[in-house]
Protein backbone atom coordinates (compact mmCIF):
# COMPACT_ATOMS: atom_id res chain seq x y z
CA UNK A 1 0.00 0.00 0.00
CA UNK A 2 1.60 3.64 -1.27
CA UNK A 3 -0.29 7.00 -0.01
CA UNK A 4 -1.01 9.81 -2.30
CA UNK A 5 -1.17 13.24 -1.84
CA UNK A 6 -4.80 13.12 -3.98
CA UNK A 7 -8.77 13.95 -2.45
CA UNK A 8 -10.42 10.75 -1.37
CA UNK A 9 -13.37 9.72 -3.88
CA UNK A 10 -16.12 10.76 -1.70
CA UNK A 11 -15.06 14.20 -1.19
CA UNK A 12 -17.38 16.74 -3.10
CA UNK A 13 -15.76 19.16 -5.77
CA UNK A 14 -17.33 21.91 -7.63
CA UNK A 15 -17.59 20.05 -11.06
CA UNK A 16 -18.28 16.87 -9.76
CA UNK A 17 -22.28 17.25 -8.48
CA UNK A 18 -25.58 19.23 -8.84
CA UNK A 19 -27.13 20.92 -5.28
CA UNK A 20 -30.77 20.89 -5.28
CA UNK A 21 -32.55 22.70 -2.93
CA UNK A 22 -35.78 22.04 -1.95
CA UNK A 23 -38.61 24.24 -0.51
CA UNK A 24 -37.39 26.80 1.34
CA UNK A 25 -40.61 28.64 2.04
CA UNK A 26 -42.28 30.67 4.86
CA UNK A 27 -44.94 28.52 4.78
CA UNK A 28 -42.69 24.93 5.03
CA UNK A 29 -40.46 27.43 7.86
CA UNK A 30 -42.88 28.06 10.15
CA UNK A 31 -43.94 24.61 11.22
CA UNK A 32 -39.81 23.55 11.57
CA UNK A 33 -38.89 23.40 15.17
CA UNK A 34 -35.61 21.27 14.77
CA UNK A 35 -33.72 24.58 13.97
CA UNK A 36 -34.33 27.73 14.63
CA UNK A 37 -35.48 30.24 11.33
CA UNK A 38 -32.29 32.48 11.96
CA UNK A 39 -29.69 29.64 11.94
CA UNK A 40 -31.40 27.76 8.85
CA UNK A 41 -31.70 31.11 6.70
CA UNK A 42 -28.19 31.81 7.38
CA UNK A 43 -27.11 28.34 6.35
CA UNK A 44 -29.00 28.37 3.27
CA UNK A 45 -27.48 31.13 2.36
CA UNK A 46 -24.31 30.41 2.87
CA UNK A 47 -24.36 26.87 1.18
CA UNK A 48 -25.87 29.60 -1.81
CA UNK A 49 -22.98 31.53 -2.13
CA UNK A 50 -20.84 28.89 -2.30
CA UNK A 51 -22.63 27.18 -4.91
CA UNK A 52 -22.89 30.02 -6.92
CA UNK A 53 -19.53 31.26 -6.48
CA UNK A 54 -17.84 27.45 -7.37
CA UNK A 55 -20.67 27.30 -10.15
CA UNK A 56 -22.11 24.56 -9.06
CA UNK A 57 -25.05 23.82 -11.19
CA UNK A 58 -27.77 24.34 -8.93
CA UNK A 59 -31.76 23.65 -8.87
CA UNK A 60 -34.45 25.54 -6.96
CA UNK A 61 -37.52 24.26 -6.95
CA UNK A 62 -40.73 25.09 -4.70
CA UNK A 63 -43.83 23.08 -3.51
CA UNK A 64 -47.23 25.47 -4.72
CA UNK A 65 -45.93 28.69 -4.31
CA UNK A 66 -48.52 31.10 -5.35
CA UNK A 67 -50.98 29.27 -3.52
CA UNK A 68 -49.93 28.17 -0.29
CA UNK A 69 -45.85 27.99 0.31
CA UNK A 70 -45.10 31.60 -0.31
CA UNK A 71 -41.69 32.34 -2.03
CA UNK A 72 -38.35 30.89 -1.80
CA UNK A 73 -35.72 32.54 0.71
CA UNK A 74 -34.39 35.61 -0.37
CA UNK A 75 -31.28 34.18 0.48
CA UNK A 76 -31.50 31.72 -1.88
CA UNK A 77 -32.53 33.52 -5.10
CA UNK A 78 -30.43 36.16 -4.72
CA UNK A 79 -27.49 34.39 -4.77
CA UNK A 80 -28.90 32.87 -8.61
CA UNK A 81 -30.28 35.94 -10.00
CA UNK A 82 -32.61 35.44 -12.66
CA UNK A 83 -32.47 31.52 -12.56
CA UNK A 84 -36.66 29.84 -12.88
CA UNK A 85 -37.55 28.42 -10.14
CA UNK A 86 -39.46 24.70 -10.83
CA UNK A 87 -42.56 24.31 -8.85
CA UNK A 88 -44.48 21.52 -8.06
CA UNK A 89 -47.28 19.54 -6.45
CA UNK A 90 -45.91 16.84 -5.33
CA UNK A 91 -44.32 15.90 -2.09
CA UNK A 92 -41.43 14.29 -3.73
CA UNK A 93 -39.28 16.66 -5.91
CA UNK A 94 -38.23 13.39 -7.33
CA UNK A 95 -41.87 12.59 -9.41
CA UNK A 96 -41.75 15.88 -10.75
CA UNK A 97 -40.87 15.65 -14.49
CA UNK A 98 -39.28 18.85 -14.86
CA UNK A 99 -37.15 19.00 -12.11
CA UNK A 100 -35.85 15.31 -13.32
CA UNK A 101 -35.13 16.79 -16.81
CA UNK A 102 -33.30 19.84 -15.26
CA UNK A 103 -30.90 16.52 -13.27
CA UNK A 104 -30.84 14.93 -16.67
CA UNK A 105 -30.07 18.15 -18.28
CA UNK A 106 -26.90 19.26 -15.83
CA UNK A 107 -25.61 14.94 -16.00
CA UNK A 108 -24.41 14.69 -12.70
CA UNK A 109 -24.83 11.10 -10.74
CA UNK A 110 -23.60 13.05 -7.33
CA UNK A 111 -26.52 15.09 -5.87
CA UNK A 112 -26.48 16.90 -2.61
CA UNK A 113 -29.42 18.26 -1.28
CA UNK A 114 -31.24 20.60 1.54
CA UNK A 115 -33.97 21.91 2.32
CA UNK A 116 -37.86 21.86 4.39
CA UNK A 117 -39.00 19.05 5.61
CA UNK A 118 -36.27 16.54 6.39
CA UNK A 119 -38.72 13.34 6.77
CA UNK A 120 -40.83 14.32 3.37
CA UNK A 121 -38.90 16.65 1.06
CA UNK A 122 -35.16 15.77 1.61
CA UNK A 123 -35.89 11.55 1.99
CA UNK A 124 -38.34 11.85 -0.97
CA UNK A 125 -35.95 12.67 -3.41
CA UNK A 126 -32.74 10.95 -1.63
CA UNK A 127 -34.26 7.66 -1.45
CA UNK A 128 -35.64 7.97 -4.82
CA UNK A 129 -32.42 8.99 -6.51
CA UNK A 130 -30.17 6.20 -4.58
CA UNK A 131 -32.36 3.60 -6.28
CA UNK A 132 -31.87 4.86 -9.55
CA UNK A 133 -27.97 4.32 -9.18
CA UNK A 134 -27.31 8.52 -7.79
CA UNK A 135 -24.88 9.27 -4.90
CA UNK A 136 -26.41 11.07 -2.56
CA UNK A 137 -25.47 14.04 0.44
CA UNK A 138 -27.87 15.55 2.62
CA UNK A 139 -26.46 19.24 3.87
CA UNK A 140 -28.03 18.64 7.57
CA UNK A 141 -28.11 21.81 8.99
CA UNK A 142 -29.57 23.41 6.46
CA UNK A 143 -32.18 21.23 6.41
CA UNK A 144 -35.45 20.97 9.39
CA UNK A 145 -38.74 19.16 10.41
CA UNK A 146 -41.78 19.80 12.54
CA UNK A 147 -39.94 18.08 15.31
CA UNK A 148 -35.90 17.50 16.31
CA UNK A 149 -37.42 14.03 16.53
CA UNK A 150 -38.51 13.79 13.14
CA UNK A 151 -35.42 15.66 11.68
CA UNK A 152 -33.48 12.99 13.39
CA UNK A 153 -35.23 9.84 12.22
CA UNK A 154 -35.61 11.30 8.96
CA UNK A 155 -31.39 11.66 8.83
CA UNK A 156 -31.07 8.66 10.17
CA UNK A 157 -33.39 6.59 7.58
CA UNK A 158 -31.54 8.09 4.66
CA UNK A 159 -27.86 7.61 6.11
CA UNK A 160 -28.95 3.76 6.98
CA UNK A 161 -29.87 3.38 3.34
CA UNK A 162 -26.58 5.06 1.76
CA UNK A 163 -26.92 9.04 1.67
CA UNK A 164 -24.08 10.74 3.02
CA UNK A 165 -24.55 13.35 5.86
CA UNK A 166 -22.22 16.88 5.78
CA UNK A 167 -22.71 20.55 7.57
CA UNK A 168 -23.37 23.99 5.36
CA UNK A 169 -19.42 24.78 6.59
CA UNK A 170 -17.88 21.55 6.04
CA UNK A 171 -19.65 21.85 2.38
CA UNK A 172 -18.18 25.09 1.64
CA UNK A 173 -14.87 24.38 2.99
CA UNK A 174 -14.87 20.70 0.96
CA UNK A 175 -15.16 22.75 -2.75
CA UNK A 176 -12.11 25.23 -1.55
CA UNK A 177 -9.78 22.42 -0.23
CA UNK A 178 -6.64 24.43 -0.09
CA UNK A 179 -6.47 27.51 0.70
CA UNK A 180 -3.51 27.80 -2.01
CA UNK A 181 -6.76 28.23 -4.38
CA UNK A 182 -6.40 31.54 -4.79
CA UNK A 183 -8.87 32.18 -7.25
CA UNK A 184 -10.88 31.20 -4.56
CA UNK A 185 -9.83 32.04 -1.56
CA UNK A 186 -11.36 35.66 -1.23
CA UNK A 187 -14.80 34.41 -2.15
CA UNK A 188 -14.97 31.37 0.47
CA UNK A 189 -13.44 33.84 3.31
CA UNK A 190 -15.61 36.24 2.42
CA UNK A 191 -18.69 33.53 2.67
CA UNK A 192 -17.32 32.77 6.59
CA UNK A 193 -16.94 36.15 7.09
CA UNK A 194 -20.85 37.03 6.60
CA UNK A 195 -22.44 33.73 7.45
CA UNK A 196 -19.86 31.05 9.09
CA UNK A 197 -20.31 32.20 12.89
CA UNK A 198 -17.50 32.23 15.46
CA UNK A 199 -15.07 30.92 12.79
CA UNK A 200 -16.36 34.03 10.35
CA UNK A 201 -15.36 36.11 13.82
CA UNK A 202 -12.03 34.07 14.15
CA UNK A 203 -11.17 35.25 10.26
CA UNK A 204 -12.17 39.27 10.57
CA UNK A 205 -10.01 39.27 13.99
CA UNK A 206 -7.15 37.51 12.69
CA UNK A 207 -7.33 39.54 9.30
CA UNK A 208 -7.52 43.27 11.36
CA UNK A 209 -5.08 42.59 14.04
CA UNK A 210 -2.82 40.47 12.18
CA UNK A 211 -3.50 40.99 8.58
CA UNK A 212 -3.35 36.95 8.87
CA UNK A 213 -4.85 34.65 6.31
CA UNK A 214 -4.99 30.82 6.20
CA UNK A 215 -3.22 30.65 2.43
Amino acid sequence: MQATPTPGSRLVSPSDHALILIDFQSQMSFATKSIDAVNLRNNAALISRAAAGFKVPTILTTVAEKSFSGPMFEEITSAFPGQALLDRTSMNTWEDASVIDEVNRIGKTRLVFAGLWTSVCIVGPTLSALDQGFECYVIADACGDVSTEAHERAMERMVQAGVQPMTSLQYMLELQRDWARTETYDMTTGIAKQYGGAYGLGIIYAKSMFNAHEG
